[in-house]
């Protein structure tokens, strides 16, 4: 060392300071890793969901769950007749009110018949059924 004591002050002081640079870096280079690391995460994830927006954008437009296709009534003139006594009344109906609107005898058999019609012209989606046993034509 030198022998002129502010020389030596200076040197020390020097020393000191390179430690305490020495130090910030590598608390500076620590941080940068761990910043580089959670970038690299997130530029995964990024990428992952462009990915799954362009994957859903190309995907079909499914069909509606809750709309049936329509179909045409069956060709007998029973169902034509139900669908006209609905119409005309504009109202829900249960078998028996169908069967009395057609003069038919209120009879198992017939309440019966009219009911498993009833329930096809449901099942092809031309009829609904709001609650059991009472039919109605959907509304628009």
């Amino acid at each position: 060392m030198s022998e002129i004591p502010q020389a030596e002050a200076v040197l020390a002081y020097i020393g000191v300071r390179e430690n305490a640079v020495a130090e910030q870096a590598g608390r500076l280079r620590n941080q940068i890793d761990e910043l580089t690391a959670l970038l690299g995460e997130l530029d995964t994830e990024s990428e992952n969901l462009q990915i799954t927006r362009k994957t859903l954008s190309n995907l079909p437009t499914p069909a509606p769950v809750d709309d049936p296709p329509r179909t045409e009534a069956p060709e007998h003139p029973a169902y034509q007749q139900i669908l006209t006594v609905l119409a005309d009344t504009g109202a829900p109906m249960r078998a028996r009110d169908i069967c009395q609107a057609l003069d038919l005898p209120i009879l198992p058999k017939n309440t019966e018949g009219i009911r498993s019609k009833l329930k096809r012209l449901v099942t092809r989606g031309i009829l609904t059924e709001p609650e059991p046993g009472l039919f109605t034509q959907p509304r628009p």
